[in-house]
């Protein structure tokens, strides 16, 4: 049995249809019972919990052979991250109580960085469950390719693609979605010792000049990226509702100067093989429906 959070999301649904596919047993933890119907019409059992609801995920964990955990994205943090840290014990809590043989923990590229940024939580998380004895698998995916969906309408009625990424020349690692849940996919499936940090990228780094190109080839029409000038930002994130942009800030900060990136070696970081225009054709196409 392999109990998956998050679920009901891009990659937890992807990687819950793999191990169906091969006949594996799979668990669907939801924190929404309702959303859980469609798992289970499809053969899964369904588990119940909040994330933060360390005796619940016990209770959804318990004699699953695997877990993968997936925390739910927070784009706009309170200081200090107590989101992480409440997640942080209660993961720890709730692993520590249900024993899984092995656990793959989706975190992300730069998760070693030592400035503070958005993706610190997921360095918070990472510190408190390397403290556990169990197998654990730290995936640390790039960029994801997806996070072009939110171009995607602006593109189709401006041909302006606004990038806070730049240089608008600079390739950035990106991966697909779809290489994250089968890469997850084999890391559920893998006996192992230890913990050990897996790092992944797509076929080829993209720049967002290139990202714009794609989206002009697709679409038949030109496209042209564009720089956010960086002392836009604050106030900008802040008339979208954010109440504290200086994490989303510095992250993109790391991209852009560097030290977000992978911690291995070049030859040690896995590769995907998703292109970006598959992505791009599929956000179109989404659009389109």
């Amino acid at each position: 049995m392999i109990a998956i959070t998050g679920i009901t999301g891009n990659i937890g649904s992807q990687i819950a249809r793999n191990l169906l596919a091969t006949h594996q047993s799979v668990r669907a933890v939801v924190r929404d019972i309702g959303k859980g119907q469609s798992w289970a019409e499809q053969g899964c059992e369904v588990a119940q919990a909040d994330i933060y609801d360390a005796q619940a995920l016990a209770a959804a964990f318990h004699g699953a052979e695997a877990v993968f955990l997936l925390v739910p994205p927070i784009f706009d943090p309170a200081p200090g991250f107590p989101e992480a840290h409440a997640i942080a014990a209660s993961l720890t809590a709730a692993l520590s109580s249900a024993t899984p043989a092995r656990v793959v923990y989706l975190s992300t590229i730069g998760a070693q960085a030592t400035q503070s940024n958005l993706l610190s939580q997921h360095s918070i998380i990472e510190k408190a469950l390397r403290r556990l004895p169990m197998p654990i698998a730290f995936l640390r995916p790039a960029w994801f390719m997806e996070n072009a969906s939110w171009d995607v309408a602006p593109v189709r009625d401006t041909g302006i693609l606004s990038s806070f990424l730049q240089p608008l020349d600079r390739p950035i690692p990106m991966v697909a979605t779809a290489d994250i849940a089968q890469a997850a996919t084999q890391l559920l499936l893998e006996k192992s010792t230890g913990h050990r940090t897996v790092e992944l990228e797509g076929p080829e780094r993209v720049t967002p000049n290139q990202i714009a190109s794609v989206f002009a080839s697709l679409s038949g029409k030109p496209v042209v990226a564009e720089a956010v000038p960086r002392p836009t930002w604050a106030e900008l994130f802040k008339s979208q509702g954010m109440k504290n942009p200086e994490p989303r800030m510095k992250m993109l900060d790391g991209f852009n100067e560097g030290w977000i990136d992978f911690e291995g070696a070049p030859e040690t970081v896995r590769k995907g093989i998703v292109p970006l225009k598959s992505v791009l054709e599929s956000l179109l196409a989404g659009l389109a429906v």
